[in-house]
């Protein structure tokens, strides 16, 4: 018998993944977690239906999510990921030398749990020295939160249940604070073809708060419309005029889909994808 995971993005959408099996499958305090073992795409993680990630894509995803930023902030040494319990955006951000010290707050142990025993090449990260990482809101850590950091990446799954508070203006003014003078932010902002209203809110919501804010894009298969938008908005560096080329040039670290011409590339937004963050 075949057994089909279906995920309905819109009402007339959605995709189908061939399943080989199900590892695991838990409901948690907050929500439903699943590890699936699909035909084609490898291991995938789902919360409450949605892919959160597969093996054979997360890598365009948690690299553009990263390596972005860090190539330029010229001194990130301090980071705090919100969300990524799967581990994904801190294994590309222990790749830093340069980073000193990485903070990671996510809400629920399961899918720390879950992404530890089923998903090794996305959690091994999670056992540097560098990590401290953190069970709870995110919401509340940065709320009042006087540490400063220099880079915070929102690694968050999409706006419904535990992170719809991740995408509000109160959220973003909080993580304003908690970042240096010269501090960068970072977030997954949704498919632009499948989300339009999300994107518009969260991009009025930024350039309300910070000085430098821009969209940018990578292609992710597994998601909605295999086309996905992220957030770079700065006190400071803008991702293109302050973008340190020779050091994306000359990673000491190997990368699957992000170099300095995808970095320069991904900024370059389409007519539809302007008119939507104007």
């Amino acid at each position: 018998m075949d057994l089909w995971f279906y995920e309905k993005h819109i009402p007339g959408t959605g995709i189908t993944l061939k399943i080989k099996n199900v590892l695991y499958f838990k409901k948690s305090r907050y929500q439903h977690i699943g590890i699936l073992e699909t035909e084609d795409f490898g291991r995938m993680l789902t919360i409450d239906g949605m892919v959160m990630l597969t093996e054979r894509d997360e890598f365009i995803y948690h690299e553009m999510l990263t390596h972005i930023p860090l190539s330029v902030h010229p001194d990130p040494e301090k980071v705090l990921v919100i969300g990524g319990g799967d581990g994904g955006t801190v294994r590309e951000l222990v790749k830093h030398r340069e980073v000193k010290n990485i903070t990671m707050v996510e809400i629920d142990r399961d899918v720390i749990d879950a992404s530890r025993k089923y998903l090794p090449g996305l959690s091994s990260g999670l056992k540097n020295p560098r990590v401290h990482l953190l069970i709870g809101d995110g919401i509340k850590y940065v709320k009042g939160k006087k540490e400063k950091f220099d880079i915070i990446i929102l690694d968050s799954s999409d706006p419904v249940g535990p992170a719809e508070g991740l995408f509000s203006l109160n959220f973003f003014k909080h993580v304003f604070t908690c970042l240096k003078e010269d501090g960068i932010l970072v977030a997954q902002t949704e498919s632009p073809f499948m989300y339009q209203n999300v994107i518009r809110d969260t991009f009025r919501y930024l350039k309300e708060i910070f000085p430098v804010v821009r969209m940018y894009f990578a292609p992710v298969p597994t998601y909605p419309s295999g086309l996905w938008s992220f957030a770079f908005a700065s006190k400071k560096y803008d991702p293109i005029l302050n973008f340190r080329i020779e050091q994306a040039r000359n990673r000491k670290f190997r990368t699957r889909y992000y170099n300095e011409d995808v970095h320069r590339g991904a900024f370059m937004l389409p007519e539809f994808m302007k008119n939507l963050v104007r």
